[in-house]
């Protein structure tokens, strides 16, 4: 599914990538783990071909990001805090999105809401929501479209322990359904309980990988 080749980045003379290797096979979980600044969320953006790595390739399911197609198909994601039209519902918000591939239909909008443990008929204005609705809502858009490939940074940021166990459940779902998910998380449990693979990044190199399942 991925495929990623001595993948260095320079920004500003600082070495943020270095000569990372890594291939991820379809239908699994994997997780990336390390401290702030480790390279992680900008291992996800040069995946999706948001930040263009300076040396190295990075395959998606065959197709070369930034050569053969700028960002990769059929994928979902959330980096960082969404963002969203503050005075639409987020029913609202995700229709505008869904206009974009036209793909799915409001059935399918609606869905991704009761997915994600929203009420996709809440008349209220997403610059109202708390920061789990919100990142309920993140969640929603980056599945929506059931992609076969979600890339999740910090799925359960915000969320409460109902929240977290809503979504873990979620992500376990989405990976018996054909999804290959690639996520980081500060949450140790997170990782232990989701990933089939994890690799432990710092100062921009992967250092240690292991198998959790």
């Amino acid at each position: 599914m991925i495929e990623i080749r001595d993948v260095s980045l320079i920004i500003d003379k600082r070495e943020i990538l270095k000569r990372i290797n890594l291939v991820l096979e379809k239908n699994q979980i994997y997780g990336l783990v390390g401290k702030n600044g480790s390279g992680k969320t900008m291992l996800m953006k040069c995946i999706c071909g948001f930040v263009r790595q300076t040396a190295g390739e990075i395959r998606v399911d065959g197709k070369r990001i930034g050569t053969d197609v700028d960002f990769p198909e059929h994928t979902g994601i959330i980096i960082e805090s969404p963002g969203f039209i503050p005075y639409y519902t987020g029913f609202q918000n995700l229709r505008f999105l869904a206009g974009i591939n036209h793909r799915i239909q409001d059935a399918d909008i609606r869905d991704a809401l009761l997915q994600c443990g929203l009420d996709p008929d809440l008349k209220l204005a997403v610059r109202k929501y708390s920061l789990g609705m919100r990142q309920r809502l993140g969640i929603a858009q980056a599945i929506m479209e059931q992609p076969r490939l979600l890339i999740l940074d910090e799925p359960t940021n915000g969320l409460d322990h109902q929240g977290v166990e809503e979504i873990r459940k979620l992500v376990l779902h989405l990976r018996e359904t054909g999804t290959t998910i690639l996520m980081a998380s500060h949450n140790a449990e997170d990782i232990q309980i989701l990933c089939n693979s994890v690799w432990e990044m710092a100062n921009g190199e992967l250092i240690e990988y292991r198998k959790t399942v």
